[in-house]
């Protein structure tokens, strides 16, 4: 099977990648700088014409857009910031649905990430595929990169996983946290009252696998686990796991004051009580959904 890559060299992108190959599929890379992807084949392109890499597009039985750029690095979110980070989903999408219409019509599919941010900061409410929007900046980032995905439903099987809280020791979430608490000053964020819905980077792998190789799966898909938990259980629980404290919180007003209060609000003060009602329904459960057991097989060697 050829799969086609876009932000294969990520957090998330490149396990991807590494899985792709070692089950033996044909794995291109769509990349800006081809030099630097050692596993698979890099080819280079600009995500915003149509190049050479958009004969590698037409002919790929799956197409997987991760492109973006990093919502959590590079700063405040200044307001050229939000313009680039819509900016560089939109025309990364635009471009791959541009090669497949210009492409020879052939049983394909389109996987397209998102984040469970589409839905804003909901306190208790439980939130499902069919769940509503938010009103924020990231909902609008959500939002905007899903309507620009559906323009490839005539052309392609979509899937598109709203991914949650992503947890693996080399980076995310869980890695931004690991060095506080090794270092006796983790706690949680705010009240720690906010829902954090999360999942495993291996069990997200496996979503995405499931998707490609299972032809019914279209639509929506939350990339979660169906046990959402309050952030103040999450860093007890991490203590736990550590064998160190989580007595020290970052207080909302000090997390706002160092990114800026959209960006805190958003990032780690916001509250997602997130299901995957969906995939349930079509019959893919993640292999860990209680949370030590996760926390423990990650970090405990």
């Amino acid at each position: 099977m050829k799969v086609v890559v876009a932000g294969g060299t990520g957090f998330l992108g490149e396990p991807l990648v590494k899985l792709l190959v070692a089950r033996g599929d044909d794995v291109v890379i769509l990349s800006r700088n081809p030099s630097k992807v050692t596993i698979g084949r890099g080819v280079a392109w600009d995500a915003r014409t149509q190049g050479g890499w958009s004969n590698d597009v037409a002919s790929a039985d799956v197409i997987i857009n991760l492109a973006g750029e990093n919502i959590g690095e590079g700063g405040r979110w200044s307001d050229e910031r939000k313009r680039r980070i819509i900016a560089s989903r939109l025309d990364a999408t635009h471009a791959l649905v541009e090669a497949l219409r210009n492409a020879p019509s052939r049983t394909r599919a389109f996987l397209n990430a998102s984040a469970i941010g589409y839905y804003g900061s909901r306190g208790d409410e439980m939130l499902d595929e069919s769940s509503a929007p938010g009103s924020d900046f990231l909902s609008e980032v959500c939002r905007r990169w899903e309507d620009a995905a559906r323009d490839v439903e005539s052309l392609a099987r979509l899937v598109i996983v709203r991914i949650g809280i992503v947890l693996a020791p080399d980076g995310g979430a869980l890695g931004k946290m690991l060095l506080p608490f090794r270092l006796f000053v983790g706690g949680k964020f705010g009240s720690g009252q906010q829902w954090m819905s999360w999942i495993t980077r291996d069990d997200l792998l496996r979503l995405f696998e499931w998707a490609i190789d299972n032809a019914s799966a279209r639509g929506v898909y939350n990339g979660t686990t169906p046990n959402p938990v309050r952030n103040e259980e999450l860093t007890k629980t991490l203590g736990r796991v550590l064998h160190r404290p989580a007595i020290l919180p970052a207080p909302a007003f000090a997390l706002k004051l160092a990114l800026g209060a959209e960006m805190a609000e958003s990032l780690l003060l916001s509250s997602q009580r997130v299901m995957p009602a969906h995939a349930a329904r079509d019959g893919f459960a993640p292999e860990d959904s209680d949370l030590e057991r996760a926390l423990g097989k990650l970090l405990v060697t």
